[in-house]
């Protein structure tokens, strides 16, 4: 019976099959390829975007770009402290570490060199001269090499124990080495801490100047109206040409956002200080509302969705928006820092931002809205329970 033939076929089969898997992959990667350079392009166009938005509040209002400058200053100030902070218990917890394992074969070197003096001055006490007494005391050989075989165990055991005490010198001197390397990094670490601790204070106190510029200005020139009036009008820009950036890149989840009604949970844990639809200067009304909670409180996602800006807005200080799909957008404004980027994605309960007081705040709280298309809805219709009043 020939199976060449069959064989052959198999061959091919297999062949022809290796291509197939190698041309998906070569398509997938190509595809894979093709969504981050979309991303890219998104991404450069939310930018473009953001700067024409900063242009256009910089011409009405030269002191809400300056303050944009010193609120993401702060911002920058505080992530760069908490990494360092962070940086500096791993640095501790590697420096008590290495203390505690210098600390052990510190006592194990010590336990090996009493051994070791103790060999040595039993050594100096037989003047060296073991195995030639053993020799002249013509005693039975088989007694003899018995003898001679534990001295030289012995003799063995001795180098053994003199290695392992060079051994323990020399990890000692390696630990030790890293002991002051983490003491140098801790020392690194705490200087730095202060200048940006120095930095940020300096910010701050920028910060307090310009409110106070702020301030003042409104009450002279009564421009309150108009202020608030222009950074809502910049807000409905910036969410209808999101949604126009966005269009061609719909967001899909298990279940759409829209079935979420009376489902969700609030962003972070706080009280109510203003309500949606309740009556702001000049005639204008909430479109969310604003929780009173600790500076630095974490700031959640409320359902899946990709991050669609992430940034300084006029009036809404260090904003995220998150775009889940079907028109609807959430927002959350008034952060102290922000921890995502523009096209990343979330789940429900992922930390987003922390809670503060930029966009000029008097207090540390978090602004939350939420938008279909460009029409603020009342988030409290959407959450399954009420904030604190």
């Amino acid at each position: 019976m020939n199976f060449r033939p069959t064989l052959l076929v198999l061959l091919s089969l297999c062949m022809a099959f290796l291509a197939v898997v190698s041309g998906a992959q070569d398509d997938s990667q190509e595809m894979t390829k093709i969504k981050e350079q979309e991303l890219e392009e998104v991404r450069e166009r939310i930018s473009e975007l953001k700067k024409s938005m900063d242009r256009r509040a910089a011409e009405r209002d030269r002191i809400s770009g300056e303050l944009q400058t010193a609120e993401v200053l702060i911002a920058e100030k505080r992530v760069h402290l908490q990494e360092l902070e962070r940086q500096r218990r791993v640095s501790e917890k590697k420096k008590a570490d290495l203390d505690q394992k210098l600390k052990a074969r510190a006592q194990e070197l010590r336990a090996e060199t009493e051994m070791l003096e103790d060999q040595v001055r039993a050594a100096y006490s037989s003047a060296g001269q073991e195995r030639i007494k053993l020799l002249l005391n013509q005693l039975d050989p088989a007694v003899l090499g018995r003898q001679l075989a534990y001295y030289r165990y012995f003799s063995e055991f001795r180098s053994q124990n003199i290695e392992a005490v060079n051994g323990h010198i020399e990890e000692l001197r390696q630990l030790r080495t890293e002991v002051a390397g983490e003491d140098d990094r801790l020392a690194g670490l705490t200087r730095t801490r202060y200048i940006e601790l120095t930095e940020l204070g300096l910010a701050q106190e920028k910060r307090q100047q310009l409110l106070v510029s702020l301030k003042s200005r409104i009450a002279k020139e009564g421009s309150e109206i108009e202020r608030l009036a222009a950074q809502e009008q910049d807000l409905s820009r910036l969410i209808a040409e999101l949604g126009s950036i966005l269009a061609d890149y719909p967001i899909r989840s298990e279940e759409p956002f829209s079935e979420l009604k009376g489902r969700l949970t609030w962003p972070v844990a706080g009280g109510l200080v203003h309500d949606f639809g309740q009556p702001r200067a000049g005639g204008l009304n909430w479109n969310g509302v604003v929780l009173n909670a600790p500076r630095g409180r974490e700031v959640r996602a409320v359902y899946h969705g990709r991050i669609v800006f992430a940034d300084w807005l006029s009036g809404m200080g260090l904003l995220v928006i998150v775009d889940h799909g079907e028109g609807f957008m959430t927002l959350y404004g008034y952060n102290e820092t922000l921890l995502k980027a523009t096209g990343d994605w979330v789940a429900p309960g992922d930390v987003i931002a922390t809670v503060g007081d930029s966009g000029g705040q008097s207090q540390a709280s978090l602004y939350f809205e939420i938008r279909q298309g460009t029409t603020p809805v009342n988030p409290r219709r959407w959450i399954t329970r009420s904030p604190r009043s």
